[in-house]
């Protein structure tokens, strides 16, 4: 991809994006302030730039021709073209009078790509085939079909001594069959044994050369949405993917309204028909984007956490969210998947990554596997953050685990105008320090409709920064503006007026949304110092921060740690895993060795009950502030503040 660099004027600002970047996201990326409150629509027509040096693709719009002759553009409807000079017009009073700018201190600044510390990987999948061409019976030679495949396998694969083995009468039935009607000339799918060194297994026989068509689906199975990825297993290659959200849902957005359901009659097998579904769904679009059957898919790697594990298993998840909080199983067996109505190869297995406890599942245990935290010396902290926040800390000698309940804020739930990142969501806010008027930048750049995690984590620490909030979460009553009022449930800062929304009404933040707020981040960085502290450590003895998950994507450092979500440390200990779950499992679906390595690496995890801990309890209180009540852990935001003073 194209890189073009942008020098923002007067604040002297340069940020470097990819070509087609549009120009409104790239100044909120860079911390420079536009004042534009229509989300990206191009309707509100404040968010003017002059163009000074430069290409950008336009749209005039709502632009006066008088303007547009001048060099005028809208952000919101401008894309990169070349390397830019770009001019922010003096915004100014009613009176005439200039308003001060005052350029951001911080920009936004992402985690770094974990591939150095995931490392590489073969070719070399758990499933594979073998063409066969065997001669046909006669007088002189009519051993038994099976005996006769045993020996074209030896022929093929001779400096392997071990006698494979077949362990379903399925086989054997359509064996006769197949050999005679492809004339002796026959595919074997093969199955690698658990640990090095066993002998594999034949699971199917199909007729021909079918060598060319192995494929494997690696799934994360979330609570809310569910993922694949179709590898070829010859090369190694990613050809499809396809996501879509977890049919469940219709019963219980959380995994507690699931479990609670799966107790009614009958709720059990509705919740694993609609897992079963899901996954159907993601197949059948898979394989239309690649033109081949489902039945060419030989093998399935998935993970979810433990309830989601339970549930498409058809396995009680009751006892999950009962103390002392055990799971029926923590290692799955491996199972055909067409026993559970999934639409594959009819002999193809179905591998879960196992859990540890009734709230840190194979999700998590894939993730810490494909970054081989497992084989490090250096200590990691693991964040999957969601509303079942996941938290793991150590190194190759040692690891503990725990789950804590974050509640859906950061999904969009509890917050009033809270919605998931979807189009219309707000996703970047910025604020006038004198003004107070927002800068917002919604997904798909239209009117907003709502706030995503993201959005809110912006919302909360630019607020904070502008003195707009106190430390508590309470609004500075002495501020004499529109945008911050009592509401129906206390007092509110208007993000967009109804006029300029696209529901037609205000979209507030409260606090009450900032009260929620407060309580998920608190009990992730509680989380965190618990753990820590279980092992005589504290936030400097860390090597790296690793985040996983959809939603780390889209967490701006410097305003995560604004806030007290994440730790302050060097910001180059922070990585990005991304969706870890689904990585561990394409790793393992390729790499049979690799895959092997999962076993370590659970072994090493254990588990802690952050409920039944009093330090944790502590730690959560001290952390319902903005970011905490001892300012001591977070330097950069006291130093921040203090010029807000």
């Amino acid at each position: 991809m194209t890189k073009h660099t942008i020098e923002f004027l007067p604040d002297n600002i340069t940020v470097t994006v990819d070509k087609g970047e549009n120009l409104l996201s790239a100044a909120a990326e860079a911390g420079v302030y536009i004042h534009a409150y229509c989300g990206g629509d191009g309707v509100c027509g404040k968010c003017k730039v002059v163009v000074d040096e430069g290409e950008v693709r336009s749209s005039k719009s709502n632009l006066k021709q008088d303007d547009w002759d001048k060099g005028f553009r809208l952000a919101c409807l401008s894309t990169v073209e070349s390397d830019l000079k770009v001019t922010i017009p003096e915004m100014t009073t009613k009176s005439g009078k200039a308003l001060k700018r005052k350029p951001k201190t911080t920009r936004t600044i992402s985690a770094k790509a974990l591939d150095t510390l995931i490392g590489t990987w073969e070719v070399d999948p758990p499933v594979s085939k073998i063409y066969l061409e065997l001669d046909p019976p006669t007088m002189e030679d009519n051993i038994s079909d099976m005996q006769r495949v045993m020996r074209g396998i030896k022929l093929v694969m001779p400096g392997d001594s071990r006698e494979p083995s077949y362990d379903h009468p399925e086989l054997i039935k359509h064996l006769p069959r197949v050999l005679r009607e492809s004339d002796w000339k026959i595919t074997l799918l093969l199955l690698r044994g658990k640990y090095k060194g066993e002998t594999f297994r034949i699971i199917d026989v199909e007729a021909g050369d079918t060598t060319k068509r192995l494929y494997g689906l690696a799934v994360d199975i979330g609570t809310t949405t569910c993922s694949g990825v179709l590898v070829d297993l010859n090369t190694g290659k990613i050809l499809a993917d396809a996501s879509g959200y977890n049919g469940q849902i219709s019963y219980g957005e959380d995994v507690i309204s699931r479990i609670i359901y799966a107790g009614r009659p009958g709720g059990l097998k509705a919740l694993q028909d609609k897992v079963v579904e899901t996954i159907n769904t993601i197949i059948e679009d898979i394989c239309r984007k690649m033109i081949i059957s489902p039945s060419d898919i030989s093998y399935i790697m998935a993970a979810g956490n433990t309830v989601m594990s339970h549930l498409l298993l058809g396995l009680d998840p009751k006892y999950i969210r009962e103390s002392p909080y055990v799971p029926s199983v923590s290692q799955f067996p491996l199972t055909k998947a067409a026993g559970l109505g999934i639409h594959a190869h009819p002999s193809m297995r179905l591998f879960l990554y196992p859990c540890i406890a009734s709230y840190v599942g194979g999700d998590i245990v894939a993730g810490v596997h494909a970054c081989q935290m497992a084989k490090s010396e250096e200590v990691s902290l693991f964040i999957d953050i969601g509303t079942n926040g996941e938290i793991v800390v150590g190194n190759k000698d040692w690891m503990v685990c725990a789950a804590c309940s974050a509640g859906p804020a950061f999904e969009g739930g509890g917050i009033q105008y809270g919605m998931r990142a979807s189009n219309g969501a707000i996703e970047n806010f910025h604020i006038h320090p004198e003004t107070f008027d927002p800068m917002i930048v919604t997904i798909g750049r239209i009117k907003p409709s709502g706030i995503c995690g993201s959005g809110l984590i912006s919302i909360v620490s630019e607020l904070l920064e502008a003195g707009v909030i106190d430390q508590q979460g309470k609004f500075k009553r002495t501020l004499d503006i529109p945008r911050i009022r009592e509401g129906r449930d206390g007092w509110e800062y208007v993000l967009a007026w109804g006029q300029d929304s696209l529901i037609g009404e205000d979209i507030i933040i409260s606090e009450v949304d900032l009260d929620n707020l407060m309580r998920a981040k608190g009990a992730m960085y509680a989380g965190y110092q618990t753990l820590l502290e279980s092992v005589g450590l504290g936030f400097d003895d860390l090597d790296r921060v690793i985040m996983a998950g959809n939603f780390g994507a889209y967490i701006d450092l410097e305003r995560a740690i604004c806030i007290g979500l994440l730790p302050d440390v060097d910001r180059e200990k922070f990585y990005y895993l991304g969706n870890a779950s689904m990585l561990g499992c394409q790793i393992s679906l390729s790499d049979v060795d690799r895959f092997r390595e999962r076993v370590e690496a659970r072994q090493l995890m254990t588990n802690m009950e952050l409920a039944e801990n009093p330090e944790f309890m502590q730690h959560y209180m001290a952390s319902l502030f903005l970011p905490h009540t001892d300012m001591s852990l977070f330097p950069s935001v006291a130093r921040k503040l203090e010029e807000v003073d």
